[in-house]
């Protein structure tokens, strides 16, 4: 029977080969490239929703705001990981487990921030009235401290858990990853982690349809749907696809967790698979979310165009 630090090592040597054998970590470069594009985005919608206390006070920009925070944080550690695999950089397995613990805490708290907003977008038509009383600022603050508790609990008991019951405090791994990482918890705690993933994104993804399909029910009557290029329905399609960017990803990573430990599978499949998840697919919703969550937002677009147009003021005026 292998010890805990022979398997890691084999893992982590096996998988370091596949990448080079067929040139995955040059998927590296399209990955800071779309991490930096969004990292540039991000902060300035960021900034705008934070100085301005109009919208620091609505419930929707606080939750797009934590959305966002959790996507940056993601990123940095995701691109971390990407940059330490791609230079073959030594790194201790404790640091490694608790980059994985926070990665999928930022993961698991944007999956279910956007989850809330579209409850929130429900509960703003649907009780018009009652709105502004069931979700004030201050309540709002309390659910998205809940969220990220929810969100940490798991992964850093896992941690916790696996700290305990390691024997070497001071191996390093030249390949750090999440699926590494929790597919290796696997082997001391079968079926948990593919409960907490599938469960938690079957619970979002139904709650977000329930909620979508009452919205329709509610309005329908409004004649807001008439045109085939409404507002409504280019909101909604938007809206859509962006959830499907958010969700595909985690579906695919349940996915790679279950071939993990298959040995009828190839090795370089379960590389290609999470190499491309990792560097493509669970990037593009962040780089897309500022934009189709972001700048549709008339009041953001407004404040921003409004913050632009003082610095340019701001700059004639020093010039002058």
């Amino acid at each position: 029977m292998m010890t805990s630090s022979t398997l890691i090592s084999n893992l982590t040597q096996e998988w370091e080969e596949s990448l080079l054998k067929w040139h995955l970590n040059f998927l590296s470069i399209p990955a800071a490239v779309i991490t930096l594009a969004t990292l540039l985005a991000d902060p300035v919608l960021l900034t705008c929703i934070f100085l301005s206390r109009g919208l620091r006070q609505e419930t929707r920009y606080l939750l797009m705001a934590n959305t966002l925070t959790a996507d940056m944080l993601f990123l940095v550690l995701n691109l971390a990981m990407v940059i330490n695999n791609a230079t073959r950089a030594q790194m201790s397995w404790l640091v490694c487990e608790l980059i994985t613990a926070v990665t999928v805490t930022t993961y698991s708290c944007a999956i279910l921030t956007v989850t809330l907003m579209v409850v929130d977008t429900y509960a703003a038509v649907r009780w018009p009235l009652r709105y502004h009383d069931l979700l004030p600022p201050a309540r709002t603050h309390r659910i998205l401290l809940g969220v990220w508790v929810l969100a940490a609990l798991y992964p850093l008991s896992l941690v916790v858990m696996m700290e305990v019951e390691r024997e070497n405090s001071h191996e390093r791994v030249a390949v750090c990853l999440v699926l590494i990482s929790l597919g290796f918890i696997q082997v001391k705690n079968i079926g948990g982690i593919h409960i907490y993933f599938f469960v938690t994104a079957v619970i979002c993804a139904v709650l977000i349809f329930v909620c979508y399909v009452r919205l329709y029910m509610v309005t329908r009557t409004q004649g807001i749907w008439r045109s085939r290029f409404s507002r409504a329905r280019v909101t909604l399609l938007a809206h859509g696809v962006l959830l499907l960017l958010y969700f595909a990803p985690g579906f695919v990573f349940i996915l790679e967790l279950y071939l993990f430990w298959r040995k009828d599978i190839s090795q370089d499949l379960r590389v290609w698979i999470s190499t491309v998840n990792m560097c493509l697919f669970m990037l593009l919703p962040r780089a897309f979310a500022p934009y189709l969550y972001g700048l549709r937002y008339r009041e953001i677009s407004d404040t921003l165009m409004q913050r632009l147009h003082q610095h340019r003021r701001l700059s004639q005026t020093t010039v002058s």
